[in-house]
């Protein structure tokens, strides 16, 4: 076991009560207090809107208002609700692309905002900028400008912020690439290659880049193609990076799950939990340049997550594995502290759970949506409901609510 000093923290600190990004403040999928429903209750919702079309996103929230994206009339599109679920407005773009996966859409990036504007990235090859009153500021055509993403499944990477920009990622088989783009004005500010051999489908990156600060500087934290990479939030350079996570070279390994950054640590969810064979690293963030022969802090090879991203919870990594196992693990050892399941299916865990106080939120593909009790260790199935629509998007809280974004509607929970 290695050692390291505090190399990381996060150099954005958020309003607690908003959701602006996929997974949240510091991107952990969590907020620490707060009192929110011990049941989700498909007949008991406080408010429901239909929704124009398909969408598989997550909303995020500011100020009390909702954003999401979706297809409206073969078309993408982004709306905005009130905090009473009334629609607002509704902007769209060109055509949609629908995607081929039943869990997957047209509009399965989630928008991000920096308290000012709204940033969405679509199938389609849409990437645009929006004001808060749904106006364009700007919008670029990422097909037209680099071609076809070749990813096997729908995509699945959410833009992040910096400071001064948005930045987006592209991880397929063919020219992989990370770049940004300025907020305000979307002129390119710098694009880089980032590429690996690997073995087949290994290079399929479907996760969303983490901003964090290391080592002083405001960076961007990406994982894909095998290899986790920091780039300087500045010019895209790589200041750091860490390989050897499929030594054995197995195909069909694609990133899916988002990586978790704790102050010195980085949690990856890696091999194909679905199968029965899944990997979970610990990797200490100390040092530059190729940390891969000392930076293996642990390893396990009996837990792990293929699609839903793991949440921080008070120094406790929390997993609702794709077949509703939950696991609480110690980012700093990797080991264990408690275990839990919610109820099997055939059906898997799509979304990536979040928990809000004491509670845990996790939405299956079916639609059944359930709270658990995680309070002092313990887990304790609260409620499972069945929503009668599938959930892919993520649960997330608005005020002391839990919003649920179903295929086909919006709907806010509350006590």
């Amino acid at each position: 076991m290695l050692s390291f000093a505090c190399a990381t923290s996060f150099c954005v600190a958020e309003d607690r009560s908003d959701w602006t990004s996929w997974r949240g403040p510091n991107s952990h999928g969590s907020i620490d207090q707060g009192s929110f429903p011990s049941r989700i209750d498909a007949a008991k919702y406080v408010w429901k809107t239909e929704l124009p079309g398909k969408g598989c996103s997550t909303p995020i929230v500011l100020d009390g208002k909702i954003y999401l994206t979706a297809a409206a009339d073969g078309k993408d599109s982004v709306l905005c609700f009130d905090a009473n679920g009334e629609r607002q407005w509704l902007t769209t773009f060109g055509t949609e692309d629908p995607g081929k996966h039943r869990n997957g859409s047209g509009s399965n990036a989630s928008p991000v905002t920096d308290g000012s504007g709204v940033f969405v990235y679509f199938k389609s090859g849409t990437f645009a900028a929006l004001g808060l009153d749904g106006s364009i500021r700007w919008q670029h055509d990422i097909v037209k400008m680099y071609g076809k993403d070749t990813l096997y499944w729908d995509h699945g990477t959410s833009p992040v912020l910096t400071k001064k920009s948005v930045i987006l990622a592209r991880m397929h088989q063919g020219e992989s690439w990370l770049a940004a783009y300025d907020k305000g004005t979307g002129e390119l500010q710098w694009k880089v290659a980032r590429n690996y051999e690997v073995p087949t489908e290994c290079d399929h990156g479907y996760a969303t880049p983490v901003v964090i600060e290391h080592q002083e500087k405001e960076s961007i934290l990406v994982w894909g193609a095998e290899h986790i990479t920091i780039h300087d939030a500045a010019n895209g350079e790589v200041t750091w990076s860490c390989g050897n996570f499929n030594p054995d070279k197995n195909k069909l390994w694609p990133a899916i799950a988002t990586p978790i950054v704790t102050k010195d640590r980085v949690i990856i969810a890696y091999g194909r939990n679905d199968r029965g064979i899944p990997r979970l690293y610990g990797i200490g963030l100390s040092g530059k340049g190729d940390t891969t022969a000392t930076n293996h802090v642990w390893k396990r090879e009996d837990v792990g997550t293929f699609v839903p991203t793991p949440a921080l919870h008070r120094g406790e990594l929390i997993l609702v594995r794709d077949q509703g196992e939950v696991e609480s693990v110690s980012p700093d050892t990797g080991l264990t502290n408690w275990k839990g399941v919610f109820r099997k299916s055939r059906a898997n865990f799509y979304a990536s759970p979040l928990i809000a106080g004491d509670k845990l939120y996790a939405a299956r593909e079916d639609g059944a949506v359930f709270v658990a009790s995680i309070a002092n260790g313990k887990f304790v199935t609260l409620s499972e409901t069945e929503m009668g629509e599938p959930v892919i998007g993520s649960p997330v809280p608005i005020g002391n609510r839990i919003l649920i974004r179903g295929e086909n509607h919006l709907y806010c929970f509350g006590d």
